[in-house]
């Protein structure tokens, strides 16, 4: 069983690839497929031909080994910026044992494999540096010759990205760079990859070009544990990573764009300068995400807190001042707003 984006016959039923020449279609922009297991002999065959037209030779088919028997299930969706790929990779099932699957895609290569859940194992051919990367944790890696990969039962998923070496290659040398996904530097490299996959529809050819060079920029600044905040073309990487950290510590007390900048390793004055472009401040872009979600707390239908307990909790300064922010944002409130979406009554 498969699912292709506009690829896959109406009834998902293997046919024969036509042996009459086609033209052939450009790889698209975005990609994806999912198989579920098994899948083998012509199945895999009419896969790998349809994939080819969607994808391009250079992307692999997901669950090349792993749906070859057994109760699994693969997907892969993703992006292609000129030589640049960003996938998600996503393997679950209830048989895998960890055997070693060979991989033949993305030969001298960096690939860069950011963990999101479950443990993913690396090796080169004959088991040299062998690696077990967990969730959380990320492996970059020169492809040279190609790695082979493991993973074991339940669902394991890892954040793919492709780059080219060519100013990318000498700074990993032979062996593999291993880190945390909350480094700086990595922060800010999925915060691009993020957006990239976000705007990539809506990019000009010129804005596609520049998104491909601050990704590489970006993987340099993994690479090399530093990134250079002054770079104009990086400004909305930080703005994005900024705001995804914004977002996972509002009800922290100790958000401001001090400790932001901390986080992503960059000056405050740099993080000012980033939001410059924007329609917000650092600290009026932290005060709206609270005040959001002290609206949504507000209109919960059971368990609904307090106007005080909602200031307090999403660090406003005291409860008076926690109302005028309210008011002055949404025209009401907080007490007003929180009785205006009160279920009928009965």
């Amino acid at each position: 069983m498969t699912d292709m984006t506009d690829t896959e016959p109406a009834h998902g039923t293997p046919q024969r690839t036509p042996s009459a020449p086609s033209v052939p279609r450009v790889p698209r922009r975005r990609f994806s497929a999912s198989l579920v297991g098994p899948c083998a002999g012509e199945r895999r065959a009419f896969l790998r031909h349809q994939w080819d037209i969607q994808a391009g030779r250079s992307v692999p088919l997901p669950a090349a080994g792993l749906t070859g028997s057994g109760d699994s299930r693969a997907s892969i969706h993703g992006v292609r910026i000129h030589d640049v790929l960003i996938t998600s990779i996503c393997y679950a099932s209830t048989t895998a044992d960890g055997t070693w699957i060979d991989s033949e895609y993305f030969s001298d290569m960096l690939v860069v494999d950011v963990v999101e859940k479950g443990t993913w194992g690396f090796a080169r051919p004959g088991d040299r540096d062998r690696v077990m990367v967990s969730t959380g944790q990320f492996i970059a890696r020169h492809n040279n010759p190609s790695w082979r990969f493991a993973v074991k039962a339940h669902t394991n998923t890892t954040k793919k990205l492709v780059l080219p070496v060519a100013h990318l290659g000498p700074l990993i040398h032979r062996r593999p760079v291993l880190g945390s996904a909350d480094s700086a530097e990595m922060r800010l490299l999925l915060a691009h990859a993020r957006m990239v996959d976000a705007q990539l529809d809506e990019l000009s050819p010129a804005g596609v070009q520049a998104a491909r060079n601050a990704l590489l920029e970006l993987a340099l600044g993994v690479l090399t544990q530093k990134v250079d905040g002054t770079e104009p073309q990086l400004a909305p990487s930080l703005v994005r990573a900024a705001k995804d950290l914004v977002r996972s510590h509002l009800s922290d007390p100790e958000l401001s764009p001090r400790m932001l900048a901390r986080e992503l390793n960059i000056s405050v004055r740099t993080l000012h300068r980033a939001f410059a472009a924007t329609d917000e401040s650092v600290t009026t872009h932290i005060r709206h995400e609270r005040l959001e979600q002290a609206r949504l707390a507000l209109t919960r239908p059971i368990a609904r807190p307090g106007v005080s307990e909602v200031a307090r909790f999403w660090q406003f300064a005291d409860t008076s001042h926690f109302v005028r922010a309210f008011k002055k944002q949404y025209g009401q409130t907080p007490a007003q707003y929180a009785r205006s979406h009160d279920g009928p009554r009965t």
